[in-house]
């Protein structure tokens, strides 16, 4: 728990392209029950040009153009991923000087799998906090990785978030009321060195990890903030298909209605690093001054951060100066298998 920090800016890219279920179906012979019980129509997909790093950019452009501060004020920028485009080289270096953010900026990059963008978004709450810096920028990005006919095919897709964090003045878009992490050492899903593509512990990814995480940091915030879930007006949680989110609202006590404004897996699969941060973009898109939001990222191996969030009057004057989430869900091209492998250099030409 901590003193009330504050978001400023908040922004979200995801790419045009769109892989249908059906079509991964067809293509790997799969019951056509399997993607129908996942609840998720079609994945984004990144394009032949598009990466984590450029996801992530475009994310942060965005939510530094609606916190309307000078970048040279973001003392730090964290990027969180599992999909870095190098695996010796920072992604956070390259968006801090595309952004104009100055040389004596901290820059990291994170990995905690799907919770490596809210690791970041922590870290950067103890720091505007303690004083070390003004503002941070924290980046959930990815474009997640599935062994091609493995059941995570269906739902690993591309997206990202960020957000813009610093002490409250009273200008704020929200105030970050209290977080609370819970972590243990669950082996549910990993990726050895040197190897494309993870590995999951298929039914052992449900209980045990993601909804054992994500209820007791859930409710310990709540506990410790004594609040309920009536308090709060939506709820956010990792995104890994479109069923997980609203089986753990209804195991904690909040009904589908203030669950289905921030879920976006169903339109676009599991961004990884951005799911549960794009639902919370979803919702500042959306949400009103005075309401509440309750966001649980989780990420596998295994830990769950909750945050309690209160949207502040000045987030009517941010809203309109970037795309909104609903922007980039309607942005879309449907592209086959075909064109899907080779935007994923899943396959390649041979000159």
């Amino acid at each position: 728990m901590h003193d009330p920090a504050a978001i400023y800016g908040w922004g979200a890219y995801i790419p045009r392209y769109r892989l249908p279920m059906s079509e991964i179906a067809r293509i790997w012979g799969w019951h056509e029950g399997v993607p129908a019980s996942l609840n998720v129509k079609e994945k984004s997909v990144d394009g032949p040009d598009e990466d984590s790093l450029t996801i992530g950019l475009e994310a942060a452009y965005n939510a530094l153009k609606r916190s309307m501060i000078d970048p040279k004020e973001i003392g730090v920028v964290m990027f969180g991923s599992e999909s870095k485009p190098y695996a010796v080289k920072p992604s956070a270096t390259v968006i801090a000087e595309a952004l104009g953010i100055t040389p004596s900026t901290m820059a990291s990059d994170l990995e905690f799998a799907c919770r490596a963008g809210s690791e970041a978004f922590r870290a950067i709450i103890g720091m505007t906090l303690g004083g070390l810096v003004k503002y941070g920028l924290a980046i959930g990005s990815d474009t997640a990785q599935a062994n091609p006919g493995d059941v995570l095919e269906f739902t690993a897709s591309s997206g990202g978030a960020a957000f813009i964090i610093g002490k409250p003045d009273g200008t704020e878009a929200a105030v970050i009321e209290g977080s609370y992490t819970y972590v243990t050492d669950t082996p549910d899903f990993w990726r050895r060195a040197l190897q494309p593509y993870p590995l999951h512990g298929e039914g052992f990814t449900g209980e045990p990890a993601y909804f054992h995480h994500i209820v007791n940091s859930v409710r310990t915030l709540m506990e410790t903030l004594d609040l309920k879930q009536e308090d709060f007006d939506y709820a956010i949680f990792h995104q890994p298909n479109g069923r997980f989110p609203l089986k753990v609202g209804k195991m904690l006590g909040f009904p589908k209605e203030k669950i289905l404004p921030g879920l976006v897996t169903p339109f676009i699969g599991n961004t990884y690093n951005g799911s549960a941060l794009l639902g919370l973009a979803r919702v500042l898109d959306q949400a009103k001054p005075g309401q509440r939001i309750l966001v649980a990222p989780f990420g596998s191996g295994a830990g769950s951060d909750a945050y309690s969030i209160v949207v502040g009057e000045s987030i009517v004057n941010r809203k309109s100066k970037a795309p909104t989430v609903d922007d980039y869900l309607v942005r879309k091209k449907t592209v086959d298998y075909a064109m899907y492998t080779k935007y994923r250099s899943i396959i390649t030409r041979i000159v």
